[in-house]
């Protein structure tokens, strides 16, 4: 079988799926202000059209050889305000512009004007249509506390780690309504992290332990960092989080109850001893780039994974794209994601 194979979260929207997407707007308020007009729009199909665009990517992953599919997000403009429209407490109508990203960016948020808690649990249906699609288990993915923080507006807490936490409290619900459901990959992505380490160890494990808190065994809980998206395919030197953060948070995310952790090594090459600081989390590698046209050579991927089991164990090894595929188009995606199959189980453990 050689080394798992996954991905982490968002895929190509299909076109007849007509929800704006992020990955096609990555720096205005389009996608935050649209969405919902955009979902009433396709009228009484809307659920069967998102149905069908979340089975067609399922099946693409599946197809390509990935073991670990997602749902693809097919029914996000983004995986951070989406599930944000289901607390309570966030205003999409009234927005407030702030600068993101360490300053890359500004955009029109939502704000928080009130206590944060759900509206209502929404992720086990996401996850029950996605694994209609398989018989592979289905990941599902959500926003973490510390990232959801610094993407939207806070007029109500006044301090990240006290707003992280009333976050993290809402995404626990969650956690433990899939893991009650059946669901048995889990993951809270928190890109935040690698932006501010120093945020990320004073209250941001905490947090994020807050909101898998409970979470039964039989689940495996993952967290997802990645350094940045840039916003087109094929940028040069777009702005990255610093290389030194993952060896920053290594030693806490080895402390915690997260199981696999998801970081990105395709567009940066890490210093591999890197690995040697996870004595018992799984790393989920990522070994093709997800904002680059060039499809990486089946070779190209093998060396590199190897290189890392000088430093892991293969079964603790799983092989990924960096981040998610949306910004590649379908053909790009499918391609890197046979190519990373390929790779991956032709490995001898």
């Amino acid at each position: 079988m050689g080394i798992l194979t996954t991905t982490i979260g968002a895929y190509p929207k299909p076109e007849y799926v007509k929800l704006p997407d992020w990955f096609g707007n990555l720096d205005t308020s389009a996608p935050t202000r649209g969405w919902a007009e955009a979902k009433n729009a396709m009228g009484e199909e809307a659920e069967s059209i998102i149905k069908k665009g979340t089975h067609e990517a399922v099946n693409d992953q599946v197809n390509a050889g990935i073991d670990i599919p997602t749902d693809g997000e097919i029914a996000r403009e983004n995986y951070i305000h989406y599930h944000c429209r289901h607390l309570e407490g966030f205003d999409f109508v009234n927005l407030t512009e702030k600068t993101l990203r360490t300053g890359n960016y500004s955009s029109f948020l939502p704000t928080v004007r009130g206590p944060v808690k759900p509206r209502d649990l929404f992720l086990v249906d996401d996850w029950k249509c996605a694994q209609q699609a398989t018989d592979k288990p289905v990941k599902i993915t959500m926003p973490g506390p510390l990232t959801v923080a610094d993407t939207v507006v806070d007029e109500y807490y006044g301090n990240l780690k006290d707003f992280g936490k009333a976050i993290a409290e809402a995404l626990n619900q969650e956690v433990l309504s899939l893991a009650k459901a059946g669901c048995r990959h889990i993951q809270i992505d928190e890109p935040l992290f690698a932006r501010y380490p120093e945020r990320t160890l004073e209250f941001g494990v905490e947090n994020l332990e807050r909101a898998f808190h409970g979470c039964p065994e039989g689940v495996t809980r993952t967290a997802h960092m990645c350094c940045g998206y840039p916003d087109k395919i094929d940028a040069v030197d777009y702005p990255k989080a610093p290389r030194e953060s993952y060896f920053q948070i290594a030693d806490a995310m080895e402390a915690s109850s997260v199981m696999a952790l998801s970081l990105e090594d395709a567009h940066r090459f890490n210093d591999l001893s890197l690995l040697e600081h996870f004595k018992t989390t799984t790393i989920i590698f990522g070994v093709v780039a997800i904002a680059k046209s060039r499809v990486e050579a089946v070779e190209e991927i093998q060396n590199r994974l190897l290189d890392a089991l000088e430093h892991i164990d293969a079964n603790r090894l799983i092989a990924a794209p960096d981040c998610g595929l949306g910004i590649l188009g379908r053909e790009l995606a499918i391609e890197k994601m046979r190519s990373l199959s390929e790779a991956a189980h032709s490995i001898e453990t």
